[in-house]
């Protein structure tokens, strides 16, 4: 159990909760169901040993805090996951339905075990120890097979190592699912890629190879979807995609529009994954709380390439 106020804040709540749920319980000294209240969540915080954080905020001294939230009576408790609030109650709960409150949030003992392996594994790969990371996503993912995020980062660490067939298999459930999630389909035309240097006779090519096709013929589609792919599989992703804008632009629809699905996953796969808090930047926590000291937003050199691209694609479309 912690004791929070605005200092604490943004660190202890809505940090924490990135990682750990976290049940906010607004309460005051002059509060008689507060008093009863409060063991009941300190018993329980310790019994679910670790699957949430408790923290207190005193309502009375703390009325920014308490405002922010819309507290209107005392005791109120919020959870939140993810820097957000998710669900709430007020007053006195009986430890039973405080219990079932929980229950309904809070993930399982398997999962709380999957996400400590899946952040571990991100420690791992930030190191640089791409083979022990995928260990540790493999356990993750034995333990809560549904995680998205942590299939995802799998998949990936196993196509950069060249691992493609285990990559392949541990893909292949995601591209059946309706609606197919894009970050997915993005993987598959990285694999394709590098599946298609790794047994095509174009992939041993020099580029100057592909050049003299292309210049005799300028609609040589297949060619040029060699050669992209080529500069994929080389990680040259903005050559790749003025290369299949070179198809988009002449055939739209060409080969069930494998140039534009091909060119929309690059970008899929460039695009860095969204702040945890994206409030933060602007002076704000994710609980709409004011903060000092307000970052200085600069576009970054990568989002904007990306956005470059995706108004040539846009044009070419058009």
């Amino acid at each position: 159990m912690i004791d929070v106020t605005m200092e604490n804040f943004e660190t202890d709540v809505i940090a924490a909760s990135q990682t750990t749920p976290v049940l906010v319980d607004f309460w005051a000294d002059w509060c008689g169901p507060c008093k009863s209240l409060g063991p009941v969540l300190e018993k329980l915080e310790t019994a679910y040993a670790g699957r949430f954080q408790l923290v207190k905020i005193n309502a009375d001294t703390e009325q920014q805090l308490a405002g922010a939230f819309g507290v209107k009576s005392l005791p109120t408790c919020i959870l939140l996951i993810g820097g957000r609030p998710v669900d709430g109650f007020m007053g006195a709960l009986p430890e039973g339905k405080v219990r079932e409150f929980l229950d309904k949030h809070l993930p399982s003992d398997s999962e709380v075990a999957a996400q400590t392996d899946a952040q571990e594994a991100e420690q791992l790969a930030q190191a640089g120890d791409a083979h022990a990371a995928i260990a540790k996503l493999q356990e993750a993912l034995s333990l809560n097979p549904a995680d998205d995020e942590a299939r995802y980062n799998f998949v990936k660490l196993l196509i950069s190592v060249g691992a493609l067939d285990e990559a392949h298999a541990a893909l292949a459930p995601k591209l059946t699912e309706i609606p197919l999630q894009l970050r997915f389909d993005a993987l598959s035309y990285w694999l394709q890629a590098l599946q298609f240097v790794a047994t095509d006779e174009r992939g041993g090519w020099g580029f100057e190879q592909f050049d003299a096709l292309i210049a005799h013929n300028k609609r040589d589609f297949d060619t040029r979807l060699a050669k992209a792919r080529l500069f994929i599989a080389a990680e040259m992703l903005e050559a790749a995609m003025d290369e299949l804008l070179e198809i988009i632009m002449r055939d739209k629809a060409w080969n069930n529009n494998v140039a534009r699905k091909t060119y929309v996953a690059i970008l899929e796969l460039m695009t860095p994954p969204k702040p945890k808090t994206d409030d933060a930047a602007f002076g704000k926590s994710a609980g709409g709380i004011e903060l000092t000291g307000k970052a200085t937003v600069q576009e970054d050199p990568v989002l904007e390439m990306i956005s470059r691209y995706r108004r040539k694609l846009s044009m070419a479309l058009n």
